[in-house]
């Protein structure tokens, strides 16, 4: 069978995978927006940030990363003596993609008095021409930090962005990008479903648009919805991001309801779905750790500079 054959039966994934995790001292890394098989059978499974930082702390000598380019190539940033590898190297972002180092650079030319935050769901030449990377857990508590009188250019995810500036009553200079699955969601589509079940709690995620995040009981990121289906005493949820997620919710609360937020009228639609995270598979997984490849690289320079807003988060953090 060649690797870039289609997927054979006979090959027992798990088991080699567990083989060649062993073999190679790697550690295997899943976002939750991963397939269930994937973030079953990683070493650990969360944010991006928080893998990468687990993944450094390791004395693994390969990071396979089941996410997408900008998260292994951040932990190639915190890890620059491991190996990086990623199960698909297509599996980009659309927001990542939609804000390119050198339309920054001129961003930035436009407003000269103005410190760039960064949300880590970017590429690492974006990090290396800001001053601070945040995540969606941790923005607003850096936000709070920085004196009334900074201004400041939020990038690249404007609906996060706004949700912040208003939760601190701070304006911010907005660059134009989505998460193209969180913009899909369906404001009358989620209403419906909740009075299908009236005593469900709707949460969701920042990425939003502010017509959903203004229905929802609670707002947070990925962690914090976790946290929240544990914490709270409902028993149903309508869960308003990337669906993988359940997967974690039902591990850890095996008897609440999760229901996946809608999208269309007809239900036909997968826009829930995040299309470059669903490129990762098993078979993929499996191979990447067979050939050691797709590998991500950084330049040191890029590295070295998107280090500093990095570090710049972790010592407000």
């Amino acid at each position: 069978m060649s690797d870039s054959a289609t997927q054979d039966s006979a090959i027992d994934y798990v088991a080699e995978i567990n083989r060649m995790r062993k073999e190679m001292n790697a550690v295997i890394l899943a976002h939750y927006y991963q397939e269930d098989a994937i973030q079953d059978i990683a070493d650990y499974v969360g944010d991006s940030l928080g893998l990468s930082r687990q993944a450094a702390a390791t004395d693994a000598e390969v990071i396979v990363f089941a996410g997408v380019h900008f998260m292994a190539e951040t932990a190639k940033i915190l890890s620059p003596d491991k190996k990086v590898i990623l199960p698909d190297l297509e599996a980009g972002c659309s927001l990542a993609e939609a804000c390119p180092a050198d339309e920054l650079r001129e961003f930035k030319a436009d407003y000269p008095d103005h410190i760039v935050l960064m949300y880590v769901n970017s590429s690492a030449e974006a990090k290396a021409e800001s001053d601070i990377i945040v995540t969606s857990a941790n923005a607003e508590k850096i936000l709070a930090q920085l004196p009334a009188d900074q201004k400041i250019i939020f990038a690249p995810d404007k609906n996060l962005g706004a949700y912040i500036a208003q939760q601190c009553k701070r304006p911010m200079v907005l660059w134009p990008g989505v998460c193209e699955v969180h913009v899909q969601f369906s404001r009358q589509e989620v209403l419906a479903l909740k009075e299908q079940y009236p005593n469900a709690r709707i949460i969701a995620h920042p990425e939003c648009e502010d017509h959903l995040l203004a229905i929802a009981d609670f707002v947070g990121s990925t962690t914090a919805l976790i946290r929240h289906v544990e914490e709270n005493p409902a028993t149903e949820f309508i869960v308003i991001t990337e669906p993988g997620v359940i997967h974690e919710m039902k591990k850890r609360c095996p008897t609440k309801t999760f229901l996946e937020g809608p999208v269309d009228e007809q239900g036909e639609c997968a826009c829930n779905k995040c299309r470059y995270m669903r490129l990762n598979t098993m078979e993929k997984l499996y191979l990447c750790m067979k050939n050691g490849e797709p590998e991500i690289t950084v330049p040191e320079d890029i590295r070295l500079r998107a280090l500093k807003p990095i570090e710049k988060m972790l010592e407000m953090s």
